[in-house]
């Protein structure tokens, strides 16, 4: 299924016109519809501070929040409008807490794309909970920006989980445009004597040119190697699946997705 309905969160940070414009590159590459969606949350104040809160300290909030929204929207349009794509983008509002909100609306759209977490992302955790909750596929944009066409050259991370099978199945609307496709198989024990070779099959009766590597015995953290390799190969996309084991687990010792999300260079698409 192609490309046609994009979402992408927008708040009022540093990295927001950088995502964006990256969103507007995909809506523009793929003939899709944009919408710039914020999220408008309840006061955030404790249960027994709201008791005693005068209703002057309230509206304060509300008013700081009004603006935040209104600086949101202003960059999006401002950027929607630099890249040409007005006519084929929305802004939305939605009200609630902010995962809840945003897994909802993502249902509604072929991907969805975020920042990448920072020291002074206000939502904490944002994207793990997305990709987990929201059943679609999530694009996550570095916080250093991404090139202007995302997706030319792709690299897979496969290891034939559930999760990245997933990915790869999200991800083909993109790797049907790619110039080139890479498997990566990483420590693949008992994926055969050519790991990545059957999925590569499986992309190639689809038209994608793809290749299918594998590394062995290598004393570095898998999330290390797939950094590693697109900076070689000069990939501008990752595909892999989130959390095949549980987060508890990646956060306690360590996992790939945990790693990619924290020293990403490039977007990555992750689906669960």
């Amino acid at each position: 299924m192609p490309l046609k309905n994009i979402l992408v969160h927008v708040d009022n940070s540093a990295q927001a016109a950088g995502t964006i414009a990256a969103a507007c590159g995909l809506a523009r590459a793929h003939n899709a519809h944009l919408t710039g969606v914020t999220v408008e949350r309840p006061p955030q104040v404790p249960g027994y501070a709201a008791i005693e809160l005068p209703t002057s300290a309230l509206d304060v909030i509300k008013a700081q929040q009004a603006e935040s929204i209104a600086q949101a929207r202003a960059i999006f349009e401002k950027t929607v409008e630099k890249t040409g794509l007005s006519s084929q983008s929305g802004w939305s509002l939605a009200k609630g807490f902010t995962l809840e909100a945003l897994a909802l609306r993502s249902r509604y759209a072929d991907l969805t794309v975020i920042a990448q977490e920072t020291a002074s992302t206000t939502d904490s955790g944002l994207v793990d909970d997305l990709v987990m909750t929201s059943g679609r596929p999530v694009l996550v944009i570095p916080y250093i920006g991404a090139p202007p066409n995302i997706g030319r050259s792709i690299l897979i991370a496969w290891n034939a989980s559930r999760e990245s099978a997933r990915a790869v199945a999200d991800a083909m609307p993109l790797m049907e445009r790619a110039e080139s496709v890479e498997v990566l198989a990483v420590e693949p024990e008992g994926l055969g004597d050519t790991p990545g070779a059957d999925i590569a099959a499986h992309l190639a009766r689809h038209g994608i040119k793809v290749q299918a590597n594998s590394t062995r015995g290598l004393d570095i953290d898998v999330g290390d190697v797939i950094l590693n390799r697109v900076a070689d190969s000069g990939a501008d996309l990752v595909v892999m699946g989130a959390y095949g084991h549980s987060r508890m687990r990646e956060l306690v010792l360590g996992g790939a997705t945990r790693h990619i999300l924290a020293h990403m260079t490039v977007p990555v698409l992750l689906s669960h």
